[in-house]
């Protein structure tokens, strides 16, 4: 007659305890192994989205530092032609870029014509008025928090912000 456990459902087979920590220890030893294996990969990939995550931080620093300086330039004439303005202006919204490059230049030019950087524009002709333009590019270089073999240690950054200089 077959002998069957209280704790047994009826058509199971019976396994001994021994038998069933054996197993699981078998099983333990893979999951150890496969974490193992896929910690090195979980880090570079973390590594990359930190890398990613800070080339994105400073690219919409440099992208703020231009829009920054074109507007302090756009605020009328005389700040348009204030070149020291425009690039102190650009440098305080990007202050923790060390290495911030500012250039600023005016373009002017007729309605229903093409801008040119002679300033200010030529007279023109009714119905036309002249318009007047401040572009400024800020641009920085940006070091890896970590080498990675193939991929560049640095990254340049750039954005040029053009606004109509209000008259």
């Amino acid at each position: 007659m077959k002998r069957e456990n209280r704790f047994q459902a009826k058509g199971e087979t019976f396994i001994p305890s021994a038998r069933r920590c054996a197993a699981w220890r078998a099983d333990s030893g893979t999951s150890l192994l496969e974490m193992a294996v896929l910690t090195p990969f979980l880090l570079i990939l973390l590594m990359g989205v930190i890398e990613l995550g800070r080339f994105s931080y400073y690219s919409i620093l440099v992208a703020n530092a231009a829009r920054a300086g074109a507007q302090y330039g756009a605020q009328n004439l005389g700040t348009a032609a204030d070149t020291t303005g425009i690039k102190n202006a650009a440098s305080q919204d990007g202050q923790s870029l060390s290495s911030l490059t500012i250039t600023s230049a005016q373009q002017c030019g007729c309605t229903g014509s093409t801008l040119s950087s002679t300033c200010p524009a030529t007279s023109c002709t009714p119905p036309n008025h002249p318009l007047v333009y401040v572009q400024v590019t800020a641009s920085a270089t940006i070091n890896s928090l970590f080498n990675y073999p193939g991929l560049p240690k640095s990254i340049s950054l750039s954005s040029t912000n053009t606004t109509r200089v209000g008259q």
